[in-house]
């Protein structure tokens, strides 16, 4: 038993978690393509990498997908709302912070 369930169920919820990240990650990204342009989210795109903490979610059921839902409620909230762009959110999320000292 894994977490007070069988191995079977485990990785069914675990499938079905993986399936929901794919389609919600998925549809945000056409989300976030259509109202930036895929030629514009290319030349903007940083280096910036992901934590360890959002590559290992990948293995926890559901957690990946609540990253991106959270990452669809920074956009609305932080910045849609307070009325910068889809482009700005693009940035914040790809760029590494430049420190000014």
């Amino acid at each position: 038993m894994i977490a007070g369930m069988y191995e079977q169920d485990f990785m069914a919820y675990m499938l079905f978690g993986l399936i929901l990240n794919f389609t919600f990650s998925i549809l945000f990204g056409i989300y976030l393509s259509k109202n930036i342009g895929i030629q514009e989210m290319i030349e903007s795109k940083g280096s910036k990498q992901q934590s360890l903490f959002v590559t290992l979610s990948l293995f926890i059921p559901y957690a990946k997908m609540l990253i991106t839902l959270y990452r669809v409620t920074v956009l609305q909230m932080f910045f849609l709302n307070k009325g910068y762009s889809h482009k700005e959110f693009w940035i914040y999320i790809t760029n590494e912070k430049k420190e000014n000292s």
